[in-house]
């Protein structure tokens, strides 16, 4: 059977520029950026990924997924590693190295579940990013 993998990083933005441009158009979306994986560091499941790897992997998720507009996530950790539209709540815009850490920009969306990412960003909540996969 296999188990699935999460990873969890909090995610950086200013709750006072979100409250300023949710005033001003509600209806643009909030960008919001962090780390999203860090390489050669031992993980919450006890693993570390080699930085040659992460490179080559983030590099075809680049191309497959980013670049089309289908890097999507979800707001909770389902424990599939399919993503369920029903349940997106964003989309990864762009990923860049900076040594080991591979940071990003998020795109929250205005589906159900990205409404509530937010609300929840506008009422202060710290929320963060988690990769899945399957090992």
């Amino acid at each position: 059977m296999q188990r699935l993998l999460v990873e969890y990083f909090p995610l950086v933005y200013d709750q006072n520029q979100i409250l300023t441009e949710s005033a001003a158009n509600p209806n643009a979306p909030i960008k919001i950026k962090g780390v999203l994986q860090r390489a050669d560091a031992e993980n919450q499941n006890g693993r570390s990924y080699p930085k040659n790897i992460l490179m080559r992997e983030t590099s075809k998720y680049d191309t497959d997924f980013i670049k089309q507009r289908r890097a999507l996530g979800e707001l909770d950790h389902p424990d599939s590693t399919v993503v369920n539209l029903k349940n997106v709540s964003h989309n990864i815009v762009e990923m860049h190295w900076e040594g080991d850490d591979l940071c990003g920009t998020v795109e929250v969306l205005s589906t159900p579940s990205g409404n509530i990412v937010r609300e929840l960003l506008k009422n202060g909540i710290r929320l963060g990013v988690s990769s899945r996969g399957v090992g």
